[in-house]
């Protein structure tokens, strides 16, 4: 992020929007120092700002300097999406980024996930897919949780669901949130963690 002095807060928001070339409004901004002159003569107000695109730049040049390093050839599409981003990628070899059963590419959300959440100082959902792999894989998840979750509204007996990394725990969590008698819940550490869909008679919550 870049940053931004005026005399006051205004005026250092107009100067880091004009830079940018965006509006006031769609700006993110931290103020970093606040000076208080004498009859408001020398005051300041410091911000590090940040827009939309500037995100999209991050993730451009992240991506760009690792695959750099690693020798690989890469093709790198970003749509903003449900207020986040989707990051399309495909490279020489697309099975390499995906990994098995998809834990390559798990990892890889994880760390360009937490290098931009760190650049912009908040969370940001970006999905880092390859071929349509997660896409995929999201509708596979919610066709199984619903599955499940109906045996389990038939038969009154809970289910455990195989370990899976925390954005597809999302997904069940997120189809079966309204769903009448059944209450999701995560359980486990680290690779083991994993979800079960239980039977609770009037219960309309999950939790992760």
């Amino acid at each position: 992020m870049k940053n931004y002095t005026g005399k006051n807060l205004e005026e250092a928001l107009k100067i880091a929007a004009e830079d940018k070339g965006c509006t006031v409004e769609e700006l993110t901004y931290f103020v970093t120092e606040e000076k208080k002159g004498i009859l408001g003569i020398g005051s300041s107000v410091s911000v590090d700002a940040y827009c939309r695109d500037d995100i999209k730049e991050f993730i451009f040049d992240y991506l760009g300097n690792f695959f750099t390093g690693i020798d690989q050839d890469l093709e790198v599409a970003i749509e903003e999406k449900d207020n986040g981003y989707v990051v399309r990628l495909n490279a020489e070899n697309n099975a390499i980024l995906i990994g098995e059963m998809g834990k390559t590419l798990s990892a890889f959300n994880t760390v360009v996930r937490g290098a931009v959440n760190n650049e912009f100082r908040q969370r940001v959902d970006i999905l880092i897919d390859v071929n349509n792999y997660k896409e995929d894989r999201y509708r596979k998840i919610t066709s199984m949780a619903k599955r499940v979750a109906k045996q389990v509204q038939r038969s009154h007996v809970d289910a455990v669901l195989d370990p899976m990394p925390n954005d597809e725990r999302k997904i069940v969590h997120k189809t079966l949130n309204n769903w009448r008698n059944i209450k999701t819940e995560s359980e486990g550490e680290g690779a083991d963690r994993h979800i079960c869909i239980k039977y609770a008679a009037d219960e309309r919550n999950s939790e992760e």
